[in-house]
């Protein structure tokens, strides 16, 4: 096909702005799916996709459009996630686009991930097609947005086109705005082959498939492929593209997006921002690739039945067949048996692989507080990352700790402005900027501890602006912070699954909240359970479950005192045998009621 009849581009906006039923609106538009077999958010294939109403894994589709110069277009569209979470795979697709669309709710307006987005679309120098999508709304001003968009983005949205995802309505105007404003791919085919891996996934039947871009040169059914950077070599077996059906193809040119299969066993031996060229004739260095995916929220996963370790550890290879951003590692805690540490890009990213983990493949799993990664200085000199707070030294053999921090961006009605700094500055922020996007409309940025945000800071976020406040970040960089290990004790054992790192100056608040919500969750038994919060070896917060008594007098009808005494002295000898071999049940919401903590309680 004439490369000047591609388009290759992609969506972006903020979460729940309608990219995906946008996305939905273009299919249907072009005729790329029969109307009987339309569904909504049809390139969400997940369940768990369409219950939530969020995108996850980002998809790709080829559609046919006949413009109205005559020619017939062809155009790779490539759908994005919009959640914070996902950010990494926005970064994939805009490495293969010359454009995208930047879809703002007439409504609601420029949001915090709208802006990140537009600002990693100028940083790939891509055009952009401003969308005003939801103007059906009762509430949408598109005047005001387009006055927003141009004040804070700082791009012309003069020109921006009107349009409602959900009637349909300024579609064809997004179709043509596409051909005339996104400029079509270099026509480099004569080059030797280079294609960029954005994407990949495991199919039952053909093993692990890769989708790329072809940037340079073309790819030919059946050639010797080589991935330049594990240096591996696969023949291709199978190529297509995705209509969004999987359709197969004998040839893929310059500028077009596609898969290819190749008898690949594994996931992991796709390098996503790998660059893929032919054996006989190669390329003489690679494409640039994508920074390596790094979790950034660590917690651990323990099966409820020992007996369902195996079924987990195979549970979580599957997953990462179709999610390589998942980390994993076998752990042992002494308190919960044998389980895995789980690596993720973020709270909903762990919560997601949770559910469908309990969903797919009928788990019942403890999941324990997340954490960071923190640096630790140790006294000889050198430096150590640890991902579990049981893994810190002993005092004696480190000198400092430094923990992430990272640049958040709030926007938020300014009748909540007051609240939500008195949040930030409850969680140790560090103020950046604040200024006014209009009258009705704050931008606050604060530098954060990213242990601080991993809890339960957008939850109170939501519930303290009425979910008006909309939050994206990125790392900025690790600082020395004064943190201490709060250990938690049960019957004098360190309970080492609910071990946290928190700063000195809250550990004494945080140990006393923890420990009084650990006595309303965990069950009364038949003899006392003393609960104690401690940094090191002194304790700085205690509180005790009384015993379950029986009345072992009640037969006792007058006689002597001694009768009572002698039953008394009994049951107190036996009491403290079961004390002393007694094992204590924890239940999940233990675990959990890390995540619920009141951190103004130092305001009480």
């Amino acid at each position: 096909m004439d490369h000047k009849l591609i388009r290759n581009f992609s969506i972006i906006a903020h979460i729940d702005h309608g990219k995906s039923t946008l996305a939905d609106r273009l299919i249907e538009f072009t005729s790329a799916v029969e109307s009987r077999d339309m569904k909504s958010q049809l390139l969400d294939s997940m369940d768990i996709e369409r219950e939530r109403g969020i995108t996850i894994k980002a998809q790709t589709v080829r559609l046919s459009y006949k413009a109205d110069d005559g020619n017939t277009y062809q155009l790779n569209l490539i759908d994005t996630p919009g959640h914070v979470d996902f950010s990494y795979e926005v970064s994939r697709a805009l490495s293969s686009c010359e454009g995208v669309l930047l879809v703002v709710d007439a409504a609601q307006g420029v949001e915090a991930q709208t802006i990140a987005n537009v600002y990693m679309a100028i940083d790939h120098n891509l055009a952009i097609v401003p969308v005003l999508n939801k103007i059906d709304l009762p509430a949408a001003d598109p005047e005001k947005v387009r006055d927003e968009i141009e004040d804070f983005i700082g791009i012309d949205a003069s020109d921006a086109i009107l349009a409602s995802s959900k009637t349909g309505a300024g579609t064809k105007e997004i179709l043509e705005a596409i051909i005339k404003t996104i400029p079509p791919p270099e026509d480099k085919s004569h080059m030797p082959l280079r294609a960029l891996v954005f994407d990949s996934w495991y199919d039952n039947y053909r093993g692990a498939m890769a989708l790329f871009r072809v940037f340079e040169g073309t790819m030919n059914l059946n050639d010797k492929l080589m991935f330049m950077g594990r240096k591996a070599k696969y023949e291709a077996d199978f190529m297509g593209y995705f209509a969004p059906s999987a359709t197969d193809v004998g040839t893929l040119y310059s500028g077009e997006v596609g898969f290819i299969s190749g008898a690949i066993k594994t996931v992991s031996d796709i390098m996503i921002g790998d660059t893929i060229t032919n054996e006989d004739n190669p390329c003489d260095e690679a494409l640039p690739g994508f920074k390596a995916v790094k979790p950034v929220v660590f917690c651990g996963m323990y099966p409820v039945d020992s007996a369902e370790y195996e079924t987990l550890r195979d549970a979580l290879e599957k997953l990462t067949l179709n999610d390589s951003s998942i980390h994993y590692e076998a752990e042992t805690s002494s308190a919960l048996g044998f389980g895995f540490r789980c690596g993720f890009l973020g709270l909903l990213h762990m919560d997601v692989t949770q559910e469908r983990l309990e969903r797919e493949f009928n788990l019942n799993l403890i999941t324990t507080a997340p954490s960071v990664i923190y640096r630790i200085g140790l006294t000889d000199g050198t430096t150590i990352e640890i991902d579990n707070p049981s893994k810190l030294p002993p005092p004696n053999k480190y000198s400092s700790i430094s923990e992430p921090f990272i640049t958040s961006t709030v926007i938020v009605p300014t009748d909540y402005v007051g609240k939500v700094i008195q949040l930030l500055q409850s969680r140790r922020g560090v103020q950046k900027d604040i200024r006014y996007l209009g009258e009705r409309r704050a931008v606050i940025e604060y530098y954060l501890p990213m242990g601080e945000v991993v809890t339960d800071f957008y939850n109170k976020l939501k519930s303290q602006t009425k979910g008006y406040a909309s939050f994206d970040y990125e790392f900025f960089e690790y600082r020395q912070s004064n943190l201490v290990k709060l250990d938690i004790m049960i019957n004098k054992d360190v309970v080492d699954a609910l071990a946290v790192i928190v700063h000195k100056d809250n550990a004494y608040y945080k140990g006393r909240d923890f420990v009084d919500r650990l006595k309303t969750v965990i069950p009364r038994q038949m003899f006392d359970i003393s609960i104690q919060s401690a940094i090191g070896t002194k304790i700085i917060a205690s509180t005790k479950i009384g015993a379950f008594r029986k009345n072992v007098t009640a037969k006792c009808y007058g006689g002597d005192v001694s009768r009572k005494r002698k039953l008394l002295e009994k049951q107190k000898a036996g009491k403290k045998r079961m004390k002393s071999i007694g094992s204590v049940e924890i239940p999940q919401e233990a675990f959990l009621s890390i995540l619920t903590l009141e951190d103004d309680a130092k305001g009480k």
